[in-house]
């Protein structure tokens, strides 16, 4: 690419970068907190692409005199080292560029946001809701890893062990950009706790995530909302499961239903229900886009088609492999422990790859 086009481009995030910034002074401004909110993120989103621009800069300025140096330098020994420094320079100058085009990719906005995240048991009887258990593990330890906080929202527990359904909440730093490449069918091949014969079976489980919408993002009417109270279930002691602390919460309008059981508090339990509520209406908005961008990139078939098959976990040869890139690995141990960032780190790249072929940069 040309470097006055990557110049032209940048100039041009610099101009609203500094417009931004101005905003972000003006009264009007810091009385409307939405507003204010959207343009801060805004304001740090560009932060990494304007230190970008002002390092690619100097090195092209710095390309341009060591050039004019070596036109007029007659002294052999500074003529070499303007020549070591001129290669030098030049060599940086793809890699930088390279860097930029990925910072010039629109991100998400939702990339960001904390998730809901759903585990359910798909087909395999007991078996699936062993594995649904299994998922929940393996997320629950790569939470520990990235210092994530996760909080149940509800859950159904399997006959034999394990989920039938989990349902939780996970908050931390950029949580929706890293584990929505997680949503979709996984499958899992092993013989189960419940085979006699030693045979290997076919079980799945889906996981669904969904970023969770801001107290902006949508508004509830409360008229719109039927509460219900009712006993816990599953463990938690007596007082959970004596008290009519569980919360659930239908939706009117679109006949959306949540439940929170997870919390001693009535209170805490209707907040967190409420949040809930609020995530999946927000997503219904949301997966009108996801399904327009699943068309374009393989690597987001996992949000766009959330019915899909991402996923295989074989225990007999230790063998995990994602479908959507062809990726094989063979750790099946470490990576059911919580090891999952290499493949999302593949999985990003990928989409990175497919999105700057979208943006002509």
């Amino acid at each position: 690419m040309a470097n006055n086009l990557i110049l032209d481009k940048l100039e041009g995030v610099k101009s609203r970068f500094l417009e931004v910034g101005d905003l972000l002074t003006r009264p009007d401004v810091l009385s409307d907190m939405d507003r204010y909110i959207k343009l801060n993120k805004e304001y740090k989103d560009l932060q990494p692409i304007i230190e970008a621009y002002e390092k690619y800069k100097l090195t092209l300025s710095n390309i341009t005199s060591t050039k004019d140096l070596l036109a007029t330098e007659r002294d052999d020994e500074m003529r070499e080292m303007a020549k070591a420094e001129l290669e030098e320079l030049n060599a940086k100058v793809p890699e930088m560029e390279e860097q930029i085009k990925f910072l010039l990719i629109p991100t998400d906005p939702e990339d960001e946001k904390d998730a809901v995240m759903e585990i359910r048991a798909g087909t395999g009887g007991d078996e699936a809701s062993i594995f649904a258990g299994d998922l929940y593990r393996m997320y629950t330890k790569f939470f520990e890893q990235k210092g994530w906080k996760a909080e149940i929202n509800s859950y159904s527990e399997g006959t034999a062990g394990g989920y039938k359904e989990i349902v939780l909440g996970v908050s931390g730093d950029g949580v929706y950009g890293i584990l929505k490449y997680e949503s979709g069918v996984h499958r899992v091949q092993r013989v189960p706790q419940t085979e006699t014969q030693g045979r290997i079976h076919t079980s799945a489980a889906s996981v669904v995530v969904l970023p969770e919408a801001d107290e902006f993002d949508v508004e509830i009417r409360n008229e719109d909302i039927r509460k219900d109270t009712y006993c816990s279930s599953g463990p938690g002691g007596q007082s959970v499961n004596t008290t009519y602390s569980a919360i659930r919460l239908t939706h009117i309008p679109t006949g959306i239903v949540v439940t929170c059981q997870d919390e001693k508090s009535q209170l805490k339990n209707y907040d967190k229900a409420l949040k809930e509520l609020r995530t999946r209406l927000y997503n219904l908005e949301y997966q009108k886009y996801l399904d327009e961008v699943s068309h374009k990139r393989k690597t987001m078939v996992s949000t766009g088609d959330r019915s899909a098959k991402i996923r295989t976990y074989n225990y007999p040869q230790g063998r995990m492999t994602d479908h959507r890139i062809n990726l094989t690995m063979y750790n099946l141990p470490s990576i059911l422990d919580g090891n999952i960032q290499e493949i999302i780190d593949k999985l990003q790249m990928a989409e990175n790859a497919e999105r700057l072929k979208e943006s002509n940069i």
